[in-house]
């Protein structure tokens, strides 16, 4: 059997952050002429970070949102940033956020092809319907998550709360797809 080379890349991180506290986004968005707030569009203020690279939506009641980090660090860091950033331009805000991570989405690539009819019928709680998607949509119990996988050996894995989940994830994957033999490895 040819080696296999299994790479995980994290796409992206979204975490929620609560103020326990209302917040006047009029003023933000006075403050801040950078942020994107249309209220008759939607009711969240878009606030935007160069490093790391994320946008936060931030909401009137003190709920926030924070997309595109790469991990939970970088999530994390990014809500504490935002919430520094209107502290020094005199918004005031009072106690410390709660931060929970709602969702990681990663890519990752198995480095074989996998016959995905086969794993329809091998593995449970699939979908596959090749003829609207053309992966295969399999839920996973333990850890809990959701892989698109394809037939190239390619995966995205969504759903995870902690990053260690992901890995733990497609290991548990690879292992259950070379043990029904529906993994099938180049050899070189």
């Amino acid at each position: 059997m040819a080696e296999k080379k299994t790479f995980i890349n994290i796409e992206n991180v979204v975490a929620s952050a609560t103020l326990k506290q209302n917040i006047d986004l009029n003023t933000i968005a006075r403050i801040f002429p950078g942020v994107e707030y249309r209220p008759e569009q939607f009711p969240g203020l878009v606030y935007r970070l160069k490093k790391p690279k994320t946008a936060t939506l931030v909401f009137s009641s003190g709920k926030m949102v924070c997309t595109g980090a790469k991990s939970e660090r970088q999530a994390k860091q990014a809500v504490m940033k935002v919430i520094g950033e209107l502290k020094q331009n005199g918004i005031i805000i009072v106690g410390k956020p709660e931060i929970v991570i709602q969702n990681i989405v990663a890519s990752a690539g198995l480095g074989g092809h996998i016959d995905l009819e086969k794993s329809t019928y091998s593995l449970k709680k699939t979908m596959y319907e090749p003829e609207q998607f053309p992966g295969l949509i399999y839920r996973m119990d333990e850890p809990k998550v959701v892989i698109l996988l394809f037939a190239s050996g390619k995966l995205v894995c969504t759903g995870a709360k902690k990053e260690n989940e992901v890995p733990e994830a497609v290991a548990k994957l690879q292992k259950i797809l070379e043990e029904k033999e529906l993994i099938y490895y180049n050899r070189t």
